[in-house]
This record gives structure tokens, C-alpha cells and sequence, in this order.
């Protein structure tokens, strides 16, 4: 029988990694695609080596490949979830009997260096909203109500933009204002929403949702302009849009009005915990970020404000 070429190897390899990541560890598209890309230039790097299957990776090879991708000017954020990427996979390996040895096991782990995230101030957040309440005065159709609470919601949730759209109506609890998201990995939480939010959705549901609905619907809560669910581009635009109408404020997405919600429930007195609840972050590390993000706006405020800043 013949041998198999490098990329017959890796890719029988990596389809069986697919369905793992997919099927038992149930993570998002997202996610599984971030790995795959990461590890076909692995592969790629691998069969430049003369590395003919995945089992033969070693710890020079890994190295090697982390050191290329650096002397090439990828991000230090890159160069960790790629390390990550490539830990995690030979971990499975060894762990699936695929490889005799986990050879990512003494692979270092470089720090990623995180941005702040750009906020909004609250009185932003404030005028993001009432920009978008006014607007659907004016027009009086069905998309003007669902875009205001499309940016309720986000805002009071700080839900993911993909969360905000795999609602469905059921999922709203609407007399105890509260909503089931099912976030990563399939993993389900349930996030409150304030009366600003209740009184949106109420709208879009009693005039707006009906206008848009049609037989082929189901039973998803935001619909677009042909009655299917809505998609999260239209979203993104929508957040990026209405931003720009607001003076000062920084050009952020939905995934900006998380951390908008999030800071600002810090800064109101919200204990970390909570928030790494109502986020569905699975790290308390994660939400930690956050903290900076107050005390960096604290210290700029008191080096504005105090006369021996």
C-alpha cells in the first residue's frame, strides 16, 4: 500500500479533529474555524520540514513555526492562540492514541498583550438608543422598532451579537424581563433586561414583528426585511451606523456595546461574579478585563480633575 502524501495525512487528521471539536466539545463555527486555519499553516509548515503525518510533530517543529510566524510580524494575540491552537490539538493527539507523545506539552505559552476595549460612556449609550427611538418615530415602519430593541437589548444584555440573534420569541420571559441565551458551547445562561428593554421588545413584537413575519418565519424573535431571522451583519451595520450619529462617541460594534454593558456595570457597583454571569464567560480572567477598563477611566479622570495629579 502506498504511503500517504503529507496532505492526505494531515487532512484525514484534521477531519477527524473537526468532528471532535464540533461534536464532543460542541464549539461554535466560529471557533472551529480559528482552529483549522490555525492548524493547516501548522501543516503547511510540518510538510516544508518533511513532516509526513501529524504524529511526527515535535517540539522543535512547533517551536520553529511560532518563531517564523513572530520574525513575520504576527501579533502577540496571534501568536498565542496559535500556540493555544497548537497545544490543544496535540493534546488530542497523544490523548486519541494518534501520536506516542504530546508534543505541545512543554510548548511556552506567549502573553497576549490585550487592548483595552473601546466604551461608551453612559450618556453615549443614552444617545446611541435615543438617536435610534427617534429615528423609528420618523419612519413609523417595522424596522425602526426592531432596531431600537435589537440596541436595547444588546445594551442591556451585553449578550454576543450571534446570542442576540438565535433568539427566539419563547425565549423571553417577558413579565419577569428575563431572556435564556444559549452562548458557547452550547452552554445556556439566563440574562436579565431592564424596563427600557421590555417596553422595546413589546413594541417590536405587538406592530413591528407581525409586519415583518411570514408562514416560513419560525419562531426566531428578530426577522429581517424578507421575514427570515435576522442575520448579524445587519446587525453589525445597524451598531456602526447609529454610532456614527452620535458626536464623540468611538466607532465600536455590538461586540462594544458587551463591553460598554459590562464596564458600566462595574463602575455601578456590580460584583465581578455577576458580571461574569450575566457575560456567560467561562474564565473569571476574562471579565477581569473590565476592572482595568474602569480604573484606566478613573485614572485619567483624576490626572484631569486633581490640581497634584
Amino acid at each position: 500500500m502506498d504511503e500517504p502524501t503529507v496532505a492526505e495525512a494531515w487532512a484525514a487528521t484534521l477531519a477527524d479533529y473537526e468532528r471532535h471539536l464540533r461534536h464532543e466539545r460542541g464549539l461554535s463555527e466560529h471557533t472551529v474555524r480559528a482552529y483549522l486555519v490555525d492548524l493547516a499553516s501548522l501543516a503547511g509548515h510540518a510538510g516544508r520540514l518533511g513532516q509526513t503525518d501529524p504524529a511526527e510533530l515535535d517540539l522543535r517543529t512547533l517551536r520553529s513555526w511560532l518563531a517564523l510566524q513572530q520574525t513575520t510580524g504576527r501579533a502577540r494575540t496571534t501568536l498565542a492562540r496559535r500556540s493555544s491552537s497548537a497545544r490543544v490539538f496535540t493534546a488530542w493527539l497523544a490523548r486519541s492514541g494518534r501520536a506516542s507523545v504530546d508534543a505541545g506539552a512543554a510548548l511556552a505559552r506567549p502573553k497576549a498583550h490585550r487592548e483595552l476595549p473601546a466604551v461608551l460612556r453612559p450618556d453615549e449609550a443614552s444617545d446611541l438608543i435615543a438617536g435610534a427611538i427617534a429615528a423609528a418615530a420618523e419612519d413609523d415602519g417595522p424596522t425602526g422598532l426592531r432596531d431600537v430593541a435589537v440596541l436595547e437589548l444588546l445594551y442591556a444584555t451585553g449578550v454576543r451579537v450571534g446570542e442576540l440573534v438565535g433568539l427566539d420569541v419563547d425565549d423571553l420571559d417577558r413579565e419577569r424581563r428575563l431572556a435564556r441565551v444559549i452562548g458557547k458551547g452550547d452552554k445556556e445562561r439566563t440574562v436579565p433586561y431592564g424596563a427600557p428593554a421590555a417596553r422595546a421588545v413589546e413594541a417590536w413584537l405587538g406592530v413591528g414583528r407581525p409586519a415583518l413575519a411570514r408562514p416560513d418565519s419560525g419562531p426566531a424573535l428578530l426577522l429581517g426585511v424578507r421575514g427570515a431571522r435576522l442575520d448579524q451583519r445587519a446587525v453589525r451595520r445597524l451598531v456602526h451606523q447609529r454610532i456614527a450619529q452620535v458626536p464623540g462617541a468611538p466607532d465600536i460594534g455590538p461586540h462594544g456595546l458587551r463591553h460598554s454593558a459590562a464596564t458600566h456595570l462595574l463602575e455601578g457597583g456590580a460584583d465581578l461574579r455577576s458580571v461574569q454571569e450575566l457575560l456567560g464567560h467561562a474564565s473569571l480572567a476574562t471579565t477581569q478585563l473590565y476592572t482595568h477598563v474602569s480604573t484606566d477611566r478613573l485614572r485619567r479622570a483624576y490626572r484631569q480633575a486633581h490640581p497634584r495629579a
